[in-house]
């Protein structure tokens, strides 16, 4: 895959990336919406600033810029390898980007990765869990992980089961769990810390409507007490219900970013997407898929 013509900095990092509280990004592809920075002393929940990311001869991520605005549910959509899930690495420190920085709250992600990690809260592309602990184990250890206090993480504990539907099944092995239960346990282990930032890749896939409905009630209310969430879905119904902000990414770039009724633009979000994306394709070749 080629690389566009602007070549990303040599190193991570390097002081010709924007500071992310200042308004305007120079370097933001045409277009970008950077919404959240009117206010040069609120930094953004989230600022990242010409991320690059390369495996191999493929590059994933091409020079990305976002800011995320405190108290924002914000939504994250794009097409199969368009990035989604390689960005949200690198946002929240799965990842070590090649070039660009990362800031959260303010804070510069790679200056000081424990103490700004301990500020957020992720649920990652494909899980990977201590699954031969039970559910309440798991997410005990997460909660004493964080250097939380005994009783506190054993209060948590008990509030993220119940309001998660998992009370029945703490006692079971979470190798036992099914997809769905093992989602809902690793968003528990997410949210134990309390955090500021909660960055979630994909939190509905696999899990039932009466614990999708469960979910989206407990992030709508953690967004109304000031906390900030990032969802990245193939779902845009599901964004364009429940996202005050959204981003369209394609091809490791950004297409569009704002509020959800400027990136629509007066259609759903879904036609949007299509337009923006491309990619739809006839079904002039299935003529033989016929049942009569």
């Amino acid at each position: 895959m080629s690389v566009p013509p602007a070549e990303p900095p040599t190193e991570h990092g390097s002081e010709a990336a924007p500071d992310p509280a200042t308004p305007h990004d120079p370097a933001a592809p045409p277009g970008l919406a950077t919404p959240g920075v009117a206010d040069a002393r609120t930094p953004p929940a989230l600022a990242v600033r010409g991320l690059w990311k390369s495996f191999g001869s493929t590059v994933a991520v091409r020079g990305i810029s976002l800011d995320v605005p405190r108290g924002s549910f914000y939504g994250v959509v794009g097409p199969n390898g368009a990035g989604k899930t390689t960005t949200l690495s690198m946002a929240t420190g799965l990842l070590r980007p090649d070039a660009g920085s990362v800031h959260v709250g303010g804070r510069d992600l790679w200056a000081d990765p424990d103490a700004v990690k301990r500020t957020v809260g992720v649920l990652p592309d494909g899980v990977r869990l201590f699954d031969r602990l039970t559910g309440a184990q798991l997410i005990t250890y997460t909660g004493l992980l964080r250097g939380m206090d005994r009783d506190t993480v054993a209060d948590r504990t008990q509030d993220l089961l119940a309001a998660l539907d998992l009370v029945g099944d703490a006692g079971r092995l979470v190798v036992d769990y099914s997809a769905g239960m093992t989602k809902k346990v690793a968003l528990a282990c997410a949210l134990i810390h309390a955090p500021a930032l909660l960055v979630l890749d994909e939190p509905f896939e696999a899990v039932d409507p009466v614990s999708a409905a469960n979910i989206r009630e407990i992030l709508a209310a953690f967004v109304r007490t000031g906390g900030t969430v990032i969802v990245s879905s193939h779902v845009m119904d599901l964004v364009q219900r429940m996202c005050d902000h959204v981003a369209v990414v394609s091809d490791g770039m950004v297409l569009a970013a704002g509020t959800v009724d400027e990136v629509r633009a007066g259609r759903s979000l879904e036609d949007r997407f299509v337009d923006l994306v491309g990619g739809r394709r006839g079904t002039e070749g299935l003529s033989w898929l016929r049942t009569s």
